[in-house]
């Protein structure tokens, strides 16, 4: 019998063989787990959701009643990070929602338009802090001591034998404006006052790449993971994609390349327009995650010769489809994407997915 250090090495080699485009003894199933775990384990989603450190422990008991899938894309539940990546309030389960619920973004125009000048006067740092304690009440000192925590996540998982995918994730600098400003509100932005909007991001963008770069160094991270969520191809003109997604979602894959890590693009919302984009970057060194919205049979012929494809078992199929369908659903895919891929749910795996279907995923790729 294995032990869990042996275990850990042989899903790690698996893993980089795949997104290094070579063939593995067989698929590796990394999905995105957080409230599924909770459900799973039988965790109140109010402890689960308010506590990094909480959801780390029961994330590792559910992958360990799961069986033989290879990691998780993270250590811990996002959620208490979230207004940090989108600058946003959000609803909690046990404090604004009720036990049970999952969290929610509470998206509204909190910052203004008057705040871009705040920031080019004062710079991003303090504007930041301010905002985040004083605009949307987070418990800044709190998250950060908890963040704190993260090699202590990281190692228990490790320890248990399975990989922790992306320790590190990072959203756009878009992600931060549009969630603050509120989609609607960003959108008029590039349209009444493009220039200012580039300039603030460009502001903000020169000192998330150097804490980018310094986070890759000090956790040593292998992979990386982007999720530019809101910048999909469908929701803006070509002209303004190019300028206010591609070019920044561009900056911060060449930095994550140049530090020696793999970038794990993990799209949301639908693409295909602008897959040919993503040929700009070096073969075998990135991952394009697909929630289904971005067809991942077309992302395997714009871009399966030049990267790893990760995805895409369905929230609908594992919540509410039978074993069979998912297994079968899971065999096609691994035959038809080819050594170049890694089994994942379509985004996170749902709160609600049936606990035999999420089995039935990791067991198609044991074959």
């Amino acid at each position: 019998m294995k032990t869990n250090a042996e275990l850990l090495n042989e899903r790690r080699e698996r893993i980089r063989k795949a997104v290094a485009l070579e063939k593995p003894d067989r698929t590796p199933v990394v999905p995105l787990m957080d409230a599924f775990c909770a459900k799973h384990m039988g965790a109140p989603m109010s402890k689960f959701a308010n506590s990094l450190m909480y959801s780390n422990e029961v994330m590792v008991e559910s992958m360990k009643e799961l069986g033989d899938l290879d990691g998780s894309d993270s250590a811990f539940v996002a959620a208490p990070l979230f207004p940090l990546g989108f600058m946003t309030r959000i609803k909690m389960p046990g404090k604004e929602l009720p036990e049970g619920m999952l969290w929610q973004l509470d998206e509204k125009e909190v910052m203004t338009r008057e705040d871009y000048d705040t920031i080019l006067s004062k710079g991003w740092p303090a504007f930041e802090d301010d905002y985040l304690r004083n605009r949307i009440g987070v418990p800044l000192d709190d998250v950060l001591a908890e963040l704190a925590n993260i090699p202590q996540m990281v190692k228990r998982m490790e320890d248990a034998g399975y990989v922790v995918y992306s320790p590190l994730v990072i959203n756009l600098v878009t992600e931060k404006i549009s969630g603050g400003r509120s989609m609607p509100g960003f959108m008029k932005d590039l349209y009444q006052c493009p220039d200012k909007v580039e300039a603030v991001i460009d502001v903000i963008q020169e000192g998330t790449l150097n804490e980018l770069r310094q986070a890759i160094r000090a956790t040593k991270s292998e992979y990386v993971f982007i999720s530019p969520a809101r910048g999909a191809s469908e929701f803006f003109r070509p002209k303004l994609w190019e300028r206010f997604v591609w070019k920044y979602l561009k900056q911060v894959a060449d930095a994550i390349l140049e530090e020696g890590a793999v970038i794990n693009f993990h799209i949301d919302s639908n693409w295909e327009r602008d897959l040919e984009y993503f040929k700009s970057f070096p073969k075998g060194k990135c991952v394009f995650e697909t929630d289904g919205v971005t067809d991942i049979y077309k992302i395997k012929e714009a871009l399966g010769d030049r990267m790893c494809i990760k995805g895409d078992v369905p929230a609908a199929m594992l919540a509410l489809g039978t074993p069979d369908q998912v297994y079968n659903y899971c065999t096609k895919l691994i035959r038809d994407m080819g050594p170049g891929f890694i089994l994942s749910s379509g985004c996170a795996l749902p709160a609600n997915a049936k606990v035999e279907n999420v089995k039935a995923m990791i067991a198609a790729a044991h074959g």
